[in-house]
């Protein structure tokens, strides 16, 4: 899957726009958690809707992680 010779040959654009690629994942899969499991969240939502609303965060960080590992291999 992650392959460090081949991450090392990337030009330095590349290797940052993976980076960053990672970075937006983690980021959503983290605003997803915390949809949620945060129960005193300041933003008054239905706790029906907030667990959508994370879901759906979830299954867009899976997207976007499958998106950045399909780019790495090429």
């Amino acid at each position: 899957m992650f392959n460090l010779k081949a991450f090392r040959q990337k030009s330095p654009q590349q290797r940052f726009l993976f980076i960053l690629g990672l970075v937006m994942f983690v980021f959503y899969l983290v605003l997803g958690l915390i949809f949620i499991l945060w129960a005193d969240m300041p933003v008054t939502i239905e706790r029906k809707y907030r667990i959508m609303m994370g879901c759906l965060l979830i299954v867009y960080a899976a997207i976007r992680f499958t998106r950045v590992i399909k780019q790495d291999n090429e």
